[in-house]
């Protein structure tokens, strides 16, 4: 069930918006790996703190 959710939110911004979702990407691929380990860490505690929220 968290997968779909995960799944369906990841796809709303390339369904919304496909001209900004492929800048995000190209400046992702631009991103060092370190500034991307903390973005995705930022991404996961973010979840975290918002999942505790709900329950």
């Amino acid at each position: 069930m968290a997968l779909s959710l995960v799944l369906i939110i990841e796809g709303l911004l390339p369904f919304l918006s496909p001209e900004r979702w492929r800048l995000l990407a190209y400046r992702m691929a631009d991103m060092n790996s370190r500034s991307v380990r903390i973005a995705g860490l930022v991404s996961m505690l973010a979840g975290l703190i918002l999942l505790s929220l709900l329950r």
